[in-house]
């Protein structure tokens, strides 16, 4: 295979690679942030990397990686070209996020070994969350734990809260850093972030991307003593982790149902309990996230819904805002149905607490990282 050299040291064509456990998502993008190609692959398993190699010979030249490492740990706070020693590094983070970073190794490797000379740059969903506070990320837990182990609250979803900040400065014609921001991220994992300053001051994810909100297969918020009994119930760890990571969420709250809202949504409407007690569960968790969010920050200028769900279910952002109404937010039912491929304020007129919906953009916001990283 022939090696892809540089187009334009100003002007990086920038392939970037999502992989997460069930597939990888490649988009590459040009220097103007139009995307030129993309393509969802299977999961990096046996077949991935001749499934790579069909799309790189496709798509032609490449100047620079860039990654999206989920967990980056104490030790990656921002954007980190990749050398053979990250890449141990990052091999000793697998037990933090064994869902997200082992496939993320496994593109990396692979595009070594197909792109030997260009550079790859990880960008982590961990880095929006560095400035966290102590308050924000110490749990009230033996002080050595932390020290021996580093268990702390890290956050995640940062790539796409960084992006949905910079389009919520745009929509709303106000500086990132004069805005105070709730950050709805509603796919498969699902959190909810409080901006303020341009800075992530508190999120609902944790130590691992397991904590907060209802999630589609993950739990979510779970007593630890009712984790501790289960375990005394002759569960292993391995099972443990196995039902808490893919089999409780929504999927779990549907009895095994489905783990996918609209189909949960298209349940309820013909009279399905367990559905609507999962929809319903769902909602009042993250309504009561976001009153907590609100609270970090000391108020709130804009909602921001984005993710999977949060961009397209209108259904679920009208029945969030309307237990939300107390703290002035209020959605129009027309521009909240009429929303489709554009980002878009669908607020009412007057209500002093404006409601987004942004389109997730990973892909632009690693390009971006990785350009900011090369200028260093």
């Amino acid at each position: 295979m022939s090696e892809r050299k540089g187009s334009s040291p100003e002007s990086p064509r920038i392939l970037v690679v999502n992989a997460g456990s069930e597939s990888v998502k490649l988009s590459v993008i040009d220097g103007t942030d139009r995307l030129v190609a993309e393509k969802h692959l299977g999961p990096p398993d046996t077949l991935f990397a001749e499934q790579l190699k069909e799309f790189l010979d496709e798509v032609g030249v490449i100047d620079i990686v860039g990654h999206r490492v989920v967990h980056g740990g104490s030790m990656f706070t921002t954007a980190t070209e990749i050398t053979p020693k990250v890449r141990d590094e990052l091999n000793q983070l697998n037990s933090l996020a064994p869902l997200h970073n082992p496939p993320a190794l496994v593109a990396i490797d692979a595009i070594q070994n197909l792109l030997s000379k260009v550079r790859q740059i990880a960008c982590f969903d961990t880095g929006f969350h560095v400035g966290l506070l102590p308050r924000a990320f110490t749990y009230a837990i033996p002080a050595e734990w932390n020290l021996r182990w580093g268990i702390r609250k890290y956050g995640f979803h940062g790539l796409s809260c960084a992006w949905s900040l910079n389009r919520a400065a745009q929509i709303l014609g106000r500086p990132r850093e004069k805005l105070r921001l709730v950050v709805c991220h509603l796919g498969g994992g699902a959190s909810a972030t409080a901006i303020s300053d341009g800075k992530s001051v508190d999120t609902t994810m944790g130590f691992t991307p397991v904590e907060g909100l209802v999630m589609a297969t993950r739990s979510g918020d779970f007593d630890p003593g009712a984790l501790l009994w289960v375990l005394t119930q002759g569960l292993s760890v391995e099972e443990v982790s196995l039902a808490i990571e893919h089999r409780s969420g929504l999927l779990g709250l549907s009895g095994g149902g489905s783990d996918d809202m609209k189909k949960l949504l298209d349940a309820r409407a013909i009279g399905d309990e367990r559905a609507a007690l999962a929809i319903e569960v769902y909602l009042h968790r993250l309504r009561a996230k976001v009153a907590a969010m609100i609270a970090a920050i000391e108020g709130i200028d804009a909602l921001v819904f984005t993710g999977g769900v949060g961009e397209n279910s209108a259904v679920i952002r009208a029945e969030a805002t309307d237990g939300m109404r107390w703290l002035g937010v209020k959605v129009d039912n027309q521009k909240n149905k009429s929303v489709m491929d554009d980002d878009a304020d669908i607020s009412t007129l007057g209500a002093s607490v404006r409601t987004l919906v942004v389109h997730s953009r990973e892909d632009l916001q690693i390009a971006k990282e990785c350009r900011q990283l090369l200028l260093m």
